[in-house]
């Protein structure tokens, strides 16, 4: 009680209501239920769970307690006039609730608590400057086209390798078998290099990517046509610099399409300007301003005159189909009950694997690609402010989307490639939008020395390198910027902190030279008749022994400093967690101990089996977590989605930021560990056996 108490004062509310809920459900002693009960009223107030609050004060009302009685009935007026607003209004605003005198000694007494929030707990202290676009400007230097269409030459190039090797590998497999049954079959088919099948499906698939994506889109996304009348209406700025471009270009227009998402997003797919698609979602309609709108419909715009549009598409082409499956095959587990749940949810991660592997491949074309897609929509529009605005609210309401939902919508993730904003890197800039300034969040994405180093695995541009560079162009024609991001130089990192962190890769090249050392000590020793082991290293396969020890050496030497042990005292609470995230100068390695409560938020079942969506929603924003499965564990952490849990672990400053979980722990006291440490320390024995026998064997 006492520490529920002291939460609530504190402004912990989740954790008040981690502490008070319990209590609230003892009846037997009936002072502490009732003050559990009134403190649980003021904390679902203060999260935005008014349906919570509204049944609790009519719970209340049933009390002996007179005074009880009276105060519950004040606060249920109050609670019910919000909705009443809210509903009458149609905005996503809540309005504060009004008691009188905060003091909790007594459940007697009445209280104050005032608040503003939102639906998705925002408050309302965002501030925009709405720097002003500019009249006349000059036109900005053509930038080199040059790398960016190796670079999707280059994705063009990584697509046809993996489905090549994929569908050699499976037809030797299934033609492994054929040879091992007893009667004879032909089979030299299936050992036969399918490159050139491979290129003509691709050529093909290229071709025919908009009508197979608009099939897909329409059937699986509902995606209809958007009239220009309908666009007009919310945006005419956006019309007219459809036809003003497409004129200025001689393109045909574009064929306008929506998808009736709450989320805010916008892509476009094809092969030529002239198949070109722009779709849009109901929500970045009604989030943005008609200014913002017509400039990301620049930036789709802007997409269209490179080699990697059509490159996207296929990419489309080939992963949307694996994540419909995948949804298909999870959901079908989901009604499964052992022993045919298991391997019907394997064959869903399967699939997920597959489809996150052939994502990978555009990983660095969809990061490269904004930076111009964002220059040549400033350019088009002369209002790169207006751009800054649409893509930090586009952040915004993909977070308060997640936290309506409890999870990622699984059309967010399929089409996060073409997404402006990524998903993921929105959790936490859009849910603290508000308890931080976006400069002080952004710092680390543009003054950090080594940031680049972790997006390899993310689909977009860290998010202060883009604002910066649109920055630079209001600077450049003389315009006030909506953000004050400053090129400054980047900030002091010790060297040694980042050699840490990339250990477990630094080993491979060291092993790489370790390698070369065995060969020549060989070499030299063969020469001389000293010893004659040269045989087992005729084929070369002692480097790939010596760059998995290599990895295994550098992962052991980061364990210790990765997972540092967790005090049991004082840890950071969610109320510290902006002050956390706003330090330029940390790295992942730099672990911060965190002891976080909050709601659970994900999507449950064999859709998240692999942990691929957990979400932490604490008081002041969302943050992701890590979690990794063990054997036999008994409870899976996506039985908890939507239950208030503590959250103990490390968090950790990248591209995106994220919790490694030590420890979940629900509301009755249950715990699911995730063994972080170990998993490390089994994956690098794992390399150091493997990479063994593989040098010893040759």
């Amino acid at each position: 009680m006492e520490a529920g108490l002291v939460a609530l004062k504190q402004g912990n509310y989740y954790a008040a209501i981690t502490k008070l809920e319990p209590i609230a459900k003892n009846q037997k002693q009936e002072n502490a239920c009732l003050q559990a009960k009134v403190g649980l009223v003021m904390a679902y107030a203060r999260t935005g769970e008014v349906a919570k609050a509204v049944a609790l004060c009519q719970n209340l009302m049933e009390s002996s307690n007179a005074q009880v009685q009276e105060w519950s009935k004040r606060a249920l007026k109050h609670l019910k006039n919000r909705h009443q607003r809210l509903k009458t209004a149609n905005n996503n605003f809540d309005t504060g609730v009004e008691f009188q005198n905060p003091h909790l000694d007594h459940p007697q007494a009445n209280y104050l608590v005032t608040d503003i929030t939102r639906d998705e707990n925002q408050p309302l202290s965002i501030f925009w400057r709405s720097a002003r676009r500019a009249k006349v400007w000059q036109p900005l230097r053509k930038p080199n086209l040059m790398p960016d269409r190796l670079i999707a030459l280059g994705t063009f190039l990584l697509v046809f390798w993996l489905l090549k090797e994929m569908l050699k590998f499976t037809m030797g497999a299934f033609g492994q078998i054929l040879t091992k049954l007893p009667f004879p079959l032909p089979v030299q088919i299936f050992f036969t290099d399918p490159s050139i099948f491979v290129l003509v499906c691709l050529l093909g698939l290229i071709v025919l990517s908009p009508w197979i994506l608009d099939r897909l889109l329409a059937e699986f996304y509902n995606q209809r046509e958007l009239s220009a009348e309908t666009l007009n209406g919310y945006s005419r700025e956006a019309t007219r610099v459809i036809q003003r471009i497409c004129q200025q270009r001689r393109w045909p227009m574009p064929q306008l399409r929506i998808v009736p998402l709450s989320a805010p997003l916008i892509f476009t797919y094809g092969n030529l300007a002239r198949t070109a698609r722009i779709t849009v979602s109901q929500g970045l309609l009604e989030q943005l301003e008609d200014d913002e709108i017509a400039a990301v419909y620049a930036l789709s715009l802007g997409q269209m005159t490179r080699w990697d549009f059509m490159v996207m598409s296929l990419v489309m082409v080939l992963t949307v189909p694996l994540y419909l499956m995948y949804q298909e095959v999870a959901a079908w587990a989901n009604q499964l009950k052992k022993p045919w749940y298991w391997p019907i949810s394997t064959l869903s991660n399967v699939l997920y694997g597959l489809w996150w592997l052939l994502t990978s491949t555009a990983l660095f074309n969809s990061r490269m690609r904004l930076y111009h897609s964002d220059r040549l929509a400033a350019e088009t529009t002369g209002n790169p402010n207006g751009l800054i605005r649409a893509l930090l609210k586009i952040a915004i309401g993909i977070a308060g989307d997640v936290v309506q939902q409890e999870s990622t919508c699984w059309e967010l993730e399929s089409l996060n490639l073409l997404a402006p904003v990524g998903y993921q890197q929105s959790l936490s800039l859009g849910s603290l939008a508000g308890y931080m300034p976006f400069e002080s969040f952004l710092m680390w994405e543009n003054a950090n020395p080594y940031r680049q180093w972790f997006t390899i695995n993310n689909s977009h541009p860290l998010m202060g390198d883009r604002l910066e560079r649109l920055c630079q162009i209001a600077r450049h024609w003389h315009l006030d910027t909506e953000l004050h991001l400053i090129n400054q130089k980047p900030f002091q990192v010790k060297p040694q902190s980042f050699l840490l962190q990339i250990a477990p890769w630094l080993g491979m090249p060291l092993g790489i030279l370790f390698a070369g050392g065995i060969w020549l000590t060989w070499q030299l020793a063969y020469a001389i008749h000293l010893l004659n082991l040269k045989w087992i290293y005729d084929n070369g396969s002692f480097v790939t022994g010596c760059l998995l020890i290599g990895f295994s050496i550098g992962t052991f030497i980061r364990i210790n400093s990765f997972f540092p042990n967790i005090p049991n005292g004082n840890l950071p609470m969610a109320a510290q967690l902006p002050q956390l995230l706003a330090d330029p100068a940390i790295l992942p390695i730099d672990s911060i101990s965190v002891r976080l409560s909050g709601r659970l938020l994900g999507r449950s079942g064999s859709d998240n089996s692999l942990a691929q969506d957990l979400i932490l929603q604490s008081q002041q924003g969302l943050v992701k977590l890590h979690h990794i499965s063990w054997l036999g564990q008994a409870i899976q952490p996506q039985e908890w989605i939507g239950r208030q849990v503590i959250v103990t672990g490390w968090l950790r400053r990248g591209a995106t930021p994220w919790i490694d979980i030590q420890t979940l722990e629900n509301q009755s006291g249950k715990t699911i560990n995730s063994p972080h440490p170990i998993g490390s320390t089994v994956l690098a024995v794992a390399a150091q056996a493997l990479g063994a026998y593989i040098l010893l064997t040759g």
